[in-house]
Formats: structure tokens, sequence, C-alpha cells
């Protein structure tokens, strides 16, 4: 037979346990909230004759820690919106999609604001790096097919209107 002070024992640590599991739930469920679009500019994507492709409104990454997190873990993006890294320097650039959950074109840009090279559809998760094709010294990245479906090309350019 179980003496009262071992069935007590044998209650009071599965209590214990199963309280932590309960708690551990509710801190993942917090942490797991949706990351919300912050608009911090707007663009324009214009062709080389100056006509405007397409208006935008940006998130800005200018820090290192913005860079790297970029879109992480975000679920949607609007086709109206973007995310624009922004670097000091003009430099080959190399981008990964690791904990990113959207499908993306990244547009590289020189220190002029044209586009010197398109990615397409980049894999989300993937650890594969995205290459520029030369020096970038910003970034856009928008949801996948949209490069295609706005007819973007090398030359055109990003007008940015910062808050």
């Amino acid at each position: 037979m179980i003496r009262k002070s071992t069935f007590y024992s044998i209650f009071l640590a599965a209590s214990v346990l199963l309280s932590c599991k309960d708690n551990k739930e509710t801190v993942q469920q917090d942490i797991a909230e949706p990351i919300t679009f912050t608009k911090e500019a707007e663009a324009y994507l214009t062709k080389e004759t100056g006509d405007t492709i397409k208006h935008l409104q940006l998130e800005i990454a200018d820090d290192d820690y913005q860079r790297e997190t970029g879109l992480m873990y975000r679920t949607t993006m609007e086709d109206s919106q973007g995310m624009l890294f922004i670097f000091e320097n003009e430099a080959p650039r190399g981008f990964y999609m690791k904990n990113t959950n959207i499908p993306l074109d990244l547009i590289f840009l020189g220190a002029n604001n044209k586009i010197v090279s398109i990615q397409k559809n980049a894999k989300p998760k993937s650890l594969e790096t995205i290459p520029s094709e030369k020096p970038a010294q910003y970034v856009l990245e928008i949801n996948a097919g949209l490069s295609d479906k706005w007819k973007l090309a090398v030359g055109d350019s990003l007008i940015l209107n910062r808050k």
C-alpha cells in the first residue's frame, strides 16, 4: 500500500509538471504574435523615361539588427508594401531567407538608386545565398512575382521619400 507522504509527493510533482507545461504553452503563444508592417517611407519605382511603375509603402532596415532580421517571421505582406535595406556603401551583397516565410523578389540598387540586378522568387527559409550581380547600396524586398508583373528592369529607379 502507498503511504500518504509518497502519494502526496507524487501528486505534487505531477501538479508542478502539468502547470509548467501550461505556462510554457502560454509563453509560446505570446511570442508567436504576428509582426505587423510599420510604414517608415514611401517610394516610387520609375522607368528610365521617368514614368511611374509603382507607388510603395516601405519599412526601412538601416542598422545591423534590422538588416539581419529583415522580414523574418512574417507570414504576409501586401503587394503595395516592401522592405528597403540601406547600407553605408555600395558593395557586392548577398542575402538569404533564413526564417523568412514569404517568397520574395530581391531588387538590388546602386548608390544612384538605379536597379543593378533582380533576383526573383527567393525560396522561403532557404539558406542559399542570393547575390547581387553588381555592387549595391540598397536592396528592396517585394512579394515574389511582382518584379515580372511590374516589368522591372535593370536601369529602372527607386525614388525614396522618407518620413
